[in-house]
């Protein structure tokens, strides 16, 4: 009984919807006539079959089109006229037709603009058309004109603004789109805004601007924004006014009030300075000043040039302050120079790497032997090799006149002396000498200093050696007394660094070096005084921050053998061994000196830089705190504190005191 009832409605709907249709189409073809259409509660879909077969179109309907329609039109209808009431009924229910070619689609308003649209509203068939429309905006900001129009968009409908080219992109039905664009042209007309500009004569325009935003820029008691823009040409000592005519004339009176000259000649500022020297750039400033003057006097003495500029500029040197004392047009060029060079210079650090290896190998092997005879005092027969050590005839008179240890004549190895001394028989001495050495040095300092720009470092690390330079002895008159004296002089041994960096434009710099490397020879014979090894590098180079540069160096392979004997003896074999004498040398030296700068720009690398040195010396401290201190047991080693001041630094052991109270 259910199904029955289900099925009986939907074919009476279908029955009516059918006769109204014949009736339609029966008159249209007959002549066109308008109809009378009486809907009520007919569903949509069997409505828009009934407006497919008269109007002759095709439609799509999407699934979520669903709903039920009345239409009463106690007048007749055409087809064109069947067909925008049909629109209209699409409207109503949230629903829009969208033609594409020969198809109309039947889609919900929410999903109409993704659908290819006409653009413009020339385009659309009809004011319910969905269509894009891009208005050019010329005269108001476009994003501004968005708040404005959104309550005016459905929500099916696109409105964005795009603030590079100043245009609006709106999509909606094309009566809508139409009605906007009226808005919008109403809005968009050109207003008298300009731009002045206000050339000052007293004052300064980067005050009067300063002074006159303050004022601006306070909110208006309507809520409207502050249409009016102001900027400070220092170069021409203008100021520069946009806005509409009211405000502009508004400013200008303002500024016209504060461009008023001083009841005084000239004005006294106090400028204190940040980086630079107060001393220095105040006689730079003078003295360019002051030449300024005699130049354009047709070179005046300097005491006229003065008296006629008005300008003096002296220093505080406690505050490192200006005190400057000039006419107010001539006190804003004074200005500007200063903060040109009141500005925080770049310095560099410098470190030199210095490297020395240094290989001595030395072997010496010789005999010197004497022979007297049994009669006579005078010897036979002696050999003697002096060059390479001191033979028997040299200890021999040591030894003869009395010297019990003559170990100024004994060298390094070994010294074996074997002989007999008789007055009836034959004498004999013999001494052999055997030597055999191996040096290895391997030195690597790395001196470093800080200096700003532009500015000449000096670093001296090592020690000052006393030199003799004469001798003299001077016979006194009380009786014959000898007063010896001698000179000397003090000379520095050890690393000397001296350089100048110049930073070019990016991060190179220029280097004016001047590197000594001076110390004691070890070996000193035949040599009346000390004996001092130099190395000396000036060089002029360019380098990059943080490269490494080579700047010189010594490689050296030398190679000395000497050999001394008896001719023919000496060539005798296994018997020539005590004819002769022999000694090699090798000595292998590699120096060299490497540069490395690093720019410090800022606080922030110079704080990166010092922590990292000092955090090293603290590393090296730390590795020998577990050690003890000989005999005294429980002390601790001496050591840097740190930098954020996380530990304590430790104090000095005090000693205690005895207790006096008895």
């Amino acid at each position: 009984m259910t199904m029955k009832t289900r099925m009986k409605k939907p074919s009476l709907l279908r029955t009516l919807i059918a006769v109204t249709v014949l009736a339609i189409s029966t008159t249209v073809w007959a002549q066109q006539p308008a109809a009378t259409l009486n809907w009520k509660d007919a569903d949509i879909r069997q409505v828009v079959e009934a407006v497919s077969l008269v109007t002759g179109k095709n439609f799509i309907l999407d699934p979520r089109v669903t709903g039920r329609v009345t239409l009463l039109s106690p007048t007749p209808l055409g087809p064109d006229a069947l067909y925008e009431a049909f629109l209209s009924i699409l409207q109503v229910h949230g629903y829009v037709a969208v033609e594409s070619g020969d198809l109309v689609k039947i889609i919900p308003d929410a999903t109409a603009r993704q659908f290819a649209s006409p653009i413009g509203v020339d385009g659309a068939a009809g004011p319910d058309d969905i269509a894009t429309q891009v208005v050019q905006v010329k005269n108001v900001g476009a994003t501004q004109l968005v708040a404005i129009l959104r309550p005016l968009i459905p929500q099916y409908g696109h409105l964005v603004a795009h603030a590079g080219s100043n245009m609006l992109i709106i999509s909606d039905r094309a009566g809508n789109i139409a009605r906007m664009v009226s808005i919008i042209r109403r809005i968009d007309l050109a207003s008298d805004e300009d731009i002045e500009v206000v050339a000052l004569q007293h004052a300064s325009a980067a005050e009067i601007v300063r002074i006159m935003t303050a004022l601006t820029q306070s909110p208006r008691s309507d809520g409207a924004p502050v249409a009016t823009s102001l900027v400070a040409d220092a170069r021409t000592n203008s100021v520069l006014i946009g806005g509409d005519k009211n405000e502009r004339l508004r400013l200008r009176t303002l500024i016209a009030h504060l461009d008023t000259p001083l009841d005084a000649d000239g004005d006294t500022q106090v400028r204190y300075l940040r980086y630079a020297d107060a001393e220095e750039l105040s006689t730079k400033l003078q003295a360019h000043f002051t030449g300024q003057v005699q130049a354009a006097a047709g070179g005046q003495g300097a005491a006229t040039a003065q008296a006629n500029n008005g300008i003096n500029v002296w220093a505080d040197l406690q505050t490192n302050a200006l005190v400057i004392d000039a006419p107010p047009k001539m006190m804003r060029s004074i200005m500007q120079i200063v903060d040109k060079l009141d500005i925080r210079r770049a310095q560099v650090l410098v470190e030199a790497i210095i490297v020395e290896v240094i290989a001595d190998e030395k072997n010496e092997l010789g005999v010197t032997w004497a022979l007297e005879g049994a009669s006579t005092n005078a010897p036979i027969g002696v050999t003697n090799f002096p060059s390479f050590l001191n033979g028997v005839v040299q200890v021999g008179s040591a030894v003869g006149g009395g010297a019990t240890d003559p170990t100024g004549l004994i060298g390094e190895g070994i010294t074996v002396g074997v002989g007999r001394i008789s007055d009836g028989s034959v004498s004999f001495a013999a001494i052999l000498r055997a030597l055999e050495g191996d040096a290895d040095t391997n030195i690597i300092s790395t001196p470093s200093v800080v200096t700003t720009d532009n500015e000449e470092a000096t670093l001296n690390v090592g020690q000052e050696v006393p030199f003799v330079t004469g001798s003299y002895s001077n016979t006194g008159n009380a009786g014959g007394a000898v007063n010896p004296f001698q000179t000397i002089q003090r000379q520095q041994i050890g690393v000397k660094l001296a350089i100048t960096p110049q930073i070019n434009e990016g991060d190179s710099m220029l280097l004016e070096i001047s590197q000594e490397i001076s110390s004691i020879s070890q070996s000193a014979a035949n040599a009346v005084d000390l004996i001092t090894n130099q190395r000396i590098v000036e060089t002029t180079v360019i380098v990059d921050d943080g490269e490494i540069l080579v700047l010189g160096g010594l490689l050296e392979d030398a190679l000395r053998e000497s050999d001394q004997r008896v001719p023919i003896l000496g060539s005798i074999p296994v018997l020539g061994a005590l004819f002769r004498s022999q000694k090699t040398e090798k000595i292998k030296t590699n120096l060299m000196i490497f540069i490395r700068p690093t720019i410090l720009r800022d606080a922030a690398t110079t704080a990166f830089e010092t922590n990292a040195k000092y955090n090293m010396i603290r590393e090296i401290q730390r590795g020998g705190q577990n050690a003890d201190i000989q005999l005294m047991p429980g002390r601790s080693r001496p050591m840097l504190p740190p930098l954020d001041g996380s530990e304590d630094y430790p104090l000095e052991d005090v000693e205690p005191q005895e207790d006096t109270d008895q």
